[in-house]
């Protein structure tokens, strides 16, 4: 027996090794969009069922696209955009209680509440719901809650992840447990606890209501 044959009777056969996508007609693609070149691991694109938002690249300050799902094709250069933030954004979430509301935060240590109109941006919108202010550092992520109406969880450079009542425009809780900066953060289903990664290596299981790890 040769060595290839050999080598052969070892490679595993597989159902996917024949199988190639299809690329979507350009006429139902986003085109022409310039998205952010920020090295951060973390969410340059979202999407509810209304709207498609995208993190782009600008000069100085920080903005994100948001276009109704059926607006497709090429876009224009100057399309109107979420511009609110003095330095790049990180993160953006859509709020899951309302199709209309989305979450951002930004290298300027700020997270941002944007109302966003049902047939989309007529123009640059700068004016947000919201302001959160309480990170020292730029803030990295930031997560809704999957079962609280009106509770948005943020992570920052400075280690801390803020619990927020955007109702009220307040923190109701900081978790001081990492001691490091923050990977991601993700909520189990009933929104009871939260799960964190980290740069010191460990994976945190909290419970944010008590802040207990």
């Amino acid at each position: 027996m040769t060595n290839s044959q050999i080598w052969f009777r070892g490679v595993r056969s597989s159902k996917f090794r024949h199988v190639y996508g299809v690329p979507f007609k350009r006429e139902r693609c986003y085109d022409n969009i310039k998205i952010t070149r920020n090295a951060h691991d973390s969410n340059f694109c979202a999407v509810n069922p209304k709207f498609v938002a995208i993190v782009t690249e600008v000069a100085g300050g920080g903005a994100f696209l948001v276009l109704p799902l059926d607006h497709t094709g090429r876009l224009d250069f100057n399309a109107s955009r979420v511009t609110g933030h003095k330095g790049p954004v990180l993160d953006i979430k859509w709020n899951p209680f309302n199709d209309n509301i989305i979450a951002s935060c930004s290298d300027d240590c700020t997270v941002k509440l944007w109302h966003i109109p049902d047939g989309g941006l007529s123009m640059h919108l700068t004016d947000w719901l919201v302001e959160l202010q309480g990170h020292k550092r730029r803030v990295a992520y930031v997560e809704w809650h999957p079962t609280a109406e009106n509770i948005l969880l943020s992570a920052g450079f400075d280690y801390l992840i803020f619990v927020w009542d955007v109702g009220k425009g307040e923190a109701v809780r900081v978790l001081e447990c990492h001691s490091s900066a923050i990977y991601c953060m993700s909520f189990n289903r009933d929104g009871s606890l939260l799960a964190t990664t980290c740069k010191d290596k460990k994976l945190r299981i909290i419970e944010p209501r008590r802040g207990i790890v």
